[in-house]
């Protein structure tokens, strides 16, 4: 618990984590329309730009094994402050880069940064609250980042038309310069020295390795993490093949994406009342099954002429991710023990890390059909069911 002398207004302070928790999606929602722009002005093509999400999710994954060990051991509030820092600063640079290469490693930094409000922000609960006042503010930051994809693509989408690709990222500093403000003036050091972490960081690769020889920990793991990679194929590719192939304005492609976003809500919802019926290995089996024969569906629609015969099979199965991931999550903790903190971490790099090499192999298979996302997309399905039939073994 925080010490009695620091005072702090909830509410506001739950606000304030909420909108940390959103900087992975506004960092890449935002700027899924101005992809083509962003191609055209770098010189460069569609594939190229796909990249730079690859590698912020690698920066994401990064990020997770540092910000966790390092806020135990100094403290919440100089992690974050230094991350958000360094999400404004590659926030700064990324519309300044003179060509793709460096706008691509400058995305990584931002990964890098960005991830310290998702890990810390929890951290900061767990510090503040008892379990069941956590349960209720977590629910809550679950909602926020809900709307974030949401409403990231859309905001983007109208950012382009009163400015260039280049006022998304700016956008994104004025995010990053206020989280900063905010959090120096508002959220308080929430740990104490008294609490903090003395073994030595390398201390946490025993555990981390203990979690990776875990058959019961790391193959729901990797089944969620490869499931969940879905959802990053589609935002690496759609903006090429919603836009460049079937013409659809960088305004409509933000509502669509939003209202794909629409479908984990409700998923989400389902999800919860299947759970007060069913254990968690049977709804996940269940939902990569129906993935697999929605996906299915969508590539077998590759090449039609109405986008919605394409789109409809295709949100189906990206709605399927809410149920995978939380059930995958749900039995993998059951192993955490003691070390939850380092097993949400290790499941975090896991997600995020397969999700760099899933966008990337998008960006690497761009031939200018939408084979590469829709295959990628059925793929990894078919193998996170695989891998969740060993689970269930």
């Amino acid at each position: 618990m925080v010490p009695a002398t620091t005072s702090y207004k909830p509410g506001f302070l739950i606000l304030i984590l909420g909108i940390l928790t959103m900087f992975a999606p506004f960092a890449t929602d935002t700027y899924l329309a101005g992809f083509p722009e962003i191609a055209e002005s770098l010189n460069c093509n569609s594939g190229d730009v796909q990249l730079s999400l690859s590698t912020f999710f690698f920066g994401l994954a990064i990020g997770q094994l540092f910000y966790g060990p390092v806020s135990d051991r100094i403290g919440r509030k100089i992690p974050l402050l230094t991350g958000i820092l360094i999400y404004t600063l590659t926030s700064v640079g990324a519309p300044l880069s003179p060509n793709i290469e460096v706008f691509v490693g400058l995305r990584f930094l931002q990964g890098v940064g960005g991830c310290a409000g998702m890990i810390i922000s929890r951290a900061i609960i767990r510090d503040l609250f008892d379990a069941t006042q956590s349960a209720r503010v977590l629910s809550l930051l679950m909602v926020l980042q809900a709307l974030g994809p949401i409403l990231a693509p859309i905001l983007g989408g109208y950012i382009l038309l009163i400015t260039s690709w280049h006022g998304i990222f700016i956008f994104l500093v004025a995010v990053g310069v206020l989280s900063f403000a905010a959090s120096i003036l508002f959220i308080p050091e929430t740990l104490p020295m008294s609490e903090r972490e003395q073994n030595p960081l390398r201390s946490d690769m025993h555990v981390f390795l203990a979690f990776i020889r875990n058959r019961k920990f790391i193959i729901p793991t990797l089944a969620g993490a490869v499931g969940a990679s879905s959802m990053f194929a589609f935002i690496s590719g759609s903006p090429f093949v919603i836009m460049e192939l079937y013409g659809v304005s960088p305004q409509h492609y933000g509502w669509l994406f939003g209202l794909n976003a629409c479908g984990f809500i409700v998923s989400s919802i389902a999800n919860r009342s299947l759970l007060k019926h069913f254990p968690p290995t049977r709804i996940l089996i269940g939902g990569i099954v129906f993935a697999c024969i929605t996906s299915g569906l969508a590539l077998a629609m590759a090449n039609a002429e109405h986008l919605a015969l394409l789109l409809i099979p295709l949100f189906c199965s990206l709605s399927m991710v809410p149920v995978v991931a939380a059930n995958s999550v749900a039995v993998a903790m059951e192993q955490a023990g003691k070390h939850a903190g380092s097993g949400s971490s290790l499941i975090g790099v896991l997600q995020f890390g397969i999700a760099a090499l899933i966008s990337g192999l998008v960006s690497a298979l761009h031939n200018g059909t939408s084979y590469p996302m829709l295959g990628i997309i059925f793929g990894v399905y078919l193998l996170a069911g695989v891998i969740s039939m060993i689970t269930a073994k």
